[in-house]
């Protein structure tokens, strides 16, 4: 006994065409933008790994710029707010580091020998969770030798007279190492809190951002683009 069955593909035929034609680009665009988002994530797990606990500033410096379907393409990017300056430039790409503002503005306010060129904190500074020069101090020491970017933040006689027993920060004069001191009591003793040098910074390449995006994209987007096809083909015949 003959037994045939005749099935009209014709609607599935048409439906794929139109998922050819369609689809696959809207598929693509999902794809191309997961993929970029598990990119962000990757290099934001790597800092905790290469650097000493990161920040958040640090952890969320990147951003996904995403792909439409006029443009087919992704990127992954610092944050506009992480400015053309941010340290992951250098940490990236190896080399000497360029002048932080910090820096800058002690070259130009203050007396010292040579350029400022790197500025370490000292052994009695007072750092936050995350073992960087907490800010509190940063903007004391900044507004009593006056070289806040704000001249209105800057210390002044009556400010000073209305805290007289505030710690007082000072440049170091001659039988003290270079940098930035404090005193916590008049005649008290000097207490270094910043350490300040005329040699530029040199990293070592440390982040890998782009060897790893690479090779988490060759090992990734063939997944990701399976995947949104086949949310695709669920919508369209589910």
């Amino acid at each position: 006994m003959d037994i045939s069955l005749t099935i009209d593909t014709g609607p599935f035929t048409a439906a794929m065409q139109t998922l050819a034609d369609r689809d696959l680009r809207i598929a693509g665009v999902w794809a191309v933008n997961d993929m970029a988002e598990e990119i962000r994530q990757d290099v934001s797990k790597r800092m905790t790994v290469v650097f000493d606990r990161p920040t958040p500033w640090s952890l969320n410096a990147f951003m996904v710029w995403r792909a439409t379907q006029q443009t087919m393409a992704a990127s992954v990017q610092l944050r506009p707010s992480a400015g053309s300056r941010h340290y992951l430039h250098v940490q990236e790409e190896g080399g000497p580091r360029p002048q932080t503002g910090l820096e800058k503005a002690l070259n130009m306010a203050l007396a010292v020998d040579g350029d400022v060129r790197s500025v370490i904190p000292g052994e009695f500074a007072k750092l936050d969770a995350y073992g960087n020069w907490s800010r509190g101090e940063r903007n004391q020491v900044m507004s009593q030798l006056k070289v806040q970017r704000d001249a209105a933040a800057n210390e002044t006689v009556a400010s000073r007279k209305r805290a007289p027993r505030r710690s007082r920060y000072f440049v170091a004069s001659k039988g003290l190492a270079p940098g930035v001191y404090r005193r916590d009591e008049v005649g008290g003793a000097a207490l270094r809190v910043l350490k300040l040098s005329a040699k530029v910074p040199v990293y070592q390449q440390r982040l890998g951002f782009y060897e790893g995006a690479q090779r988490l994209f060759e090992a990734r987007m063939t997944d990701h683009l399976t995947r949104t096809i086949g949310q695709i083909i669920a919508k369209r015949f589910g």
